[in-house]
């Protein structure tokens, strides 16, 4: 145990030296190899600052080079700069020599300038004198005299004068507006349109008719009450034809029905839902065309109702022609002549896009449907001038402003162009009466019948009262009637017939 104890205990005391001693040995090489790591620092550190000090002399010399030149280069700009100096100043100096000469030029001809006017003025008192002792007045008897033959000549040329220029500015004035209207007409093009009084409907099949006329005619009644349209259903294969004096109505029944014809369900119920959608639709489409027309005009600000009536103008018509379209052409016309005559562009194109806004309740209310739209743009706070171009588009007022007159003007260019209006069914109905009752007044005539659309009058005449020399006589007589108390397109033929039969029957 001892023994161990003691093996121990040297064997710690050995290791306890043999430890110190690596460590101190250690201690020693890190010395030495800081010293080395100094002194290779140190050397560096020496080394770049030579480098970092000669690469410093470098940049300065060159900076010293760059400024040499630089200034140099300023050296000879300035030279040069003083050579033109110098140039111009001797220019300058040359040029004041010569002003100088052409002062002392001028000077010596004012002076002989002089000199001729006061011999010239003493020529003139002279002959002024001669010309008075020989004619025995004196100047100013003379310049009276003179006065006034050169007055009475100027005021003859000044009559002759103003009557060529009253007549030149006439032709001016008409051929001026002339090409204003004409350059109107040319920006504006528009559809011909026609008046229709019925709308057809296509249908699937012959099978969907009887659907349509329901169980002892419940469903057709239940239309033509709830729309206010006739339904004529006929032999015409596969086709409804609704008839109506209201465009509004007629669409109504016209989306109910094909409605009514997609989903196949017909009856009272069923009728009376699809006619409330199809109100609802039409007023959507009311809306978004007078929203079309504004924008198509270029007229903003009016108010929801005034738009509102323009879209029902889309369905009415007036001698066949769409009131809509008509109102959004005289708006385009309208604004191109005050373009080209210098006026308020925006007053005339509002002014003709609501002119004819009285129509879309003239219906409802008594009156003019000019005075009718002046009271609807008055109520919904237009400007006096558009109001004002509104009620005098017809004459009902006087027009007092250009725009007024400018929309007179193209309400009836639209109104006029070639194919834009035509004759509504009962004027065309009564020409045709007047056409057969002025044949049938006639004395001999037997029958008269307006055929051709009313492009001929076929005439039949008794045999007995009336000769063959005698039927020519009569065309002619009726010809020239026709002509002077009736008013018609194109021409009209007249026809007289005179027709003799022979019967005789075999027993």
């Amino acid at each position: 145990m001892l023994i161990t104890i003691g093996v121990s205990l040297i064997t710690f005391i050995i290791g306890y030296f043999v430890r110190k001693y690596i460590a101190e040995a250690k201690i020693i090489s890190a010395e030495e190899a800081a010293k080395k790591i100094l002194e290779e620092a140190e050397k560096e550190a020496e080394a770049s600052k030579r480098e970092s000090i000669l690469e410093a002399k470098e940049e300065v010399h060159k900076l010293r080079t760059e400024f040499d030149k630089e200034i140099k280069e300023r050296r000879n700009e300035l030279q040069r700069i003083e050579r033109r100096l110098l140039q111009k100043e001797e220019s300058l100096d040359k040029k004041t020599e010569t002003l100088e000469k052409k002062e002392s030029v001028l000077e010596q001809r004012e002076k002989e300038l002089e000199g001729l006017q006061k011999e010239i003025q003493k020529l003139y008192q002279k002959q002024v004198a001669e010309l008075e002792r020989l004619s025995g007045l004196t100047s100013e008897e003379a310049k009276e005299v003179l006065l006034s033959n050169i007055k009475d000549e100027i005021k003859h040329e000044a009559a002759i004068m103003i009557k060529e220029i009253e007549s030149q500015a006439r032709e001016e004035a008409e051929k001026r507006a002339k090409e204003i209207i004409s350059t109107a007409i040319q920006k504006c093009a528009a559809d011909h349109v026609a008046e229709t009084t019925v709308s057809v409907i296509s249908l699937p099949n012959d099978e969907m008719k009887g659907r349509i006329i329901g169980r002892e005619g419940r469903n057709i009644r239940a239309l033509e009450t709830l729309t206010g349209i006739d339904l004529i259903i006929d032999d015409t294969p596969e086709a409804v034809i609704l008839s109506g004096f209201d465009p509004i109505r007629r669409e109504i029944a016209k989306i109910a029905l094909e409605k009514l014809i997609n989903d196949g369900r017909i009856h009272p119920a069923r009728i009376e839902e699809m006619v409330e959608k199809a109100q609802k639709e039409v007023e959507n489409r009311i809306r978004e065309e007078g929203e079309q027309a504004t924008f198509e005009t270029s007229v903003h600000g009016l108010h929801i109702e005034i738009v509102k009536l323009l879209g029902k103008l889309k369905f009415r018509t007036s001698y066949g022609q769409n009131v809509l379209k008509h109102s959004i052409e005289v708006s385009h016309l309208a604004g191109v002549m005050a373009g080209e005559l210098g006026a308020d562009i925006n007053i005339a194109k509002r002014a003709g896009l609501l002119h004819d806004i009285g129509k879309a309740v003239d219906h409802e209310m008594e009156g003019s449907h000019a005075l009718i739209g002046a009271d609807l743009a008055k109520k919904y706070r237009e400007t006096s001038e558009v109001i004002h171009a509104i009620a005098a588009h017809h004459n009902d007022i006087e027009p007092q402003t250009i725009e007024a007159i400018l929309v007179q003007a193209a309400d009836a260019i639209s109104a006029a162009r070639p194919g834009a209006r035509r004759e509504t069914l009962e004027a065309y109905i009564k020409r045709l009466e007047k056409l057969e009752e002025i044949a049938d007044s006639f004395k001999g005539v037997e029958k008269a019948y307006a055929i051709q659309a009313g492009r001929e009058v076929r005439i039949m005449v008794k045999p007995e009262d009336v000769s063959d020399l005698e039927a020519s006589q009569i065309a002619r007589e009726i010809a020239k009637k026709i002509e002077q108390d009736l008013e018609y397109p194109g021409q009209i033929k007249v026809n007289v017939i005179r027709e003799t039969r022979a019967v005789e029957y075999a027993k």
